[in-house]
C-alpha cells in the first residue's frame, strides 16, 4: 500500500514537472531564424540520404512534409493573402475548402522543387529583429554550384507559442501574392466555388497551378 502511494506521488510529481516544463517551453518560443534553419538543415540532410526518384519516394516525402514542415506554416493567412479581396465575401466553409486546396497545391509544388535538389546549400543572414517584434523576415541565400545565388526570405509571425511562416519571398517575388492575379481571374469567371473546383481538380491530378510573377518586383 505504501509503495503504491509512493508510485502515485511520483507519477503526480512527474506530471507536474512535465506541465511546468511545457509551460516554460511555451513561454520561450524558439527564435524564428533558428527554427527555419533547423527545419531547412533537416530537410536538406534527408534529401541527401533519401532523394526523390520514384512516385513512392514522392509519397513518402509528402507524408514527411505534412508531419514535419507544415505545422510551422499559417496556411489560412497564406490563402487569405493569395485570394485577396474576395476572401471577405467567402463563407466559413468556402474559406476552409480554399485553405485546404491551396495547402495541398503548395505542398505538391514544394515537393516537386525538392525533387530538383542538386547539392544546393542554404546560408542565412543575421536576423534583424527588435524586442517585442511579432512579425519578422528571415533572410537566406540558396547557393547553387555554377549559378547565381537565389534570395529566399521567410516572412513569419509569432502566433500563440511559436513562429509561423505566412509568406515566402523568392528572388523578390512573394509566393502567396503571385497567385492573386490567377485566383482573381478564376473567381471573376467562375466565382469562389469555381476556384475551389479548379484547385481540387488540379490537386486530384497532381498538377500545379501557374502563378503570375510578371508584375512582381
Amino acid at each position: 500500500m505504501k509503495q503504491t502511494m509512493m508510485r502515485r506521488w511520483l507519477a503526480a510529481c512527474l506530471a507536474l514537472l512535465a506541465l511546468t516544463w511545457g509551460a516554460a517551453l511555451r513561454a520561450e518560443p524558439k527564435a524564428p531564424d533558428v527554427l527555419v534553419k533547423e527545419i531547412s538543415d533537416e530537410v536538406i540532410e534527408r534529401l541527401k540520404q533519401r532523394p526523390i526518384k520514384t512516385d513512392a519516394d514522392m509519397n513518402e516525402w509528402l507524408a514527411y512534409v505534412e508531419q514535419r514542415v507544415l505545422p510551422h506554416f499559417d496556411f489560412e493567412r497564406m490563402t487569405m493573402l493569395a485570394v485577396g479581396q474576395p476572401w471577405r465575401q467567402a463563407t466559413p466553409e468556402q474559406r476552409k475548402r480554399l485553405t485546404q486546396e491551396f495547402k495541398t497545391l503548395l505542398v505538391r509544388t514544394y515537393a516537386n522543387a525538392l525533387r530538383e535538389y542538386r547539392d544546393e546549400k542554404l546560408e542565412f543572414k543575421p536576423l534583424r529583429m527588435a524586442p517585442g517584434d511579432k512579425t519578422v523576415r528571415v533572410s537566406s541565400m540558396v547557393i547553387r554550384p555554377g549559378s547565381e545565388p537565389i534570395a529566399i526570405d521567410y516572412v513569419m509571425e509569432l502566433k500563440g507559442d511559436g513562429w509561423k511562416v505566412f509568406d515566402v519571398v523568392v528572388a523578390g517575388v512573394s509566393l502567396v501574392t503571385s497567385y492573386r492575379s490567377t485566383f482573381g481571374q478564376e473567381i471573376q469567371a467562375k466565382g469562389i466555388d469555381g476556384l475551389i473546383q479548379t484547385l481540387a481538380e488540379k490537386n486530384a491530378h497532381g498538377e500545379t497551378m501557374p502563378a503570375d510573377t510578371a508584375k512582381q518586383g
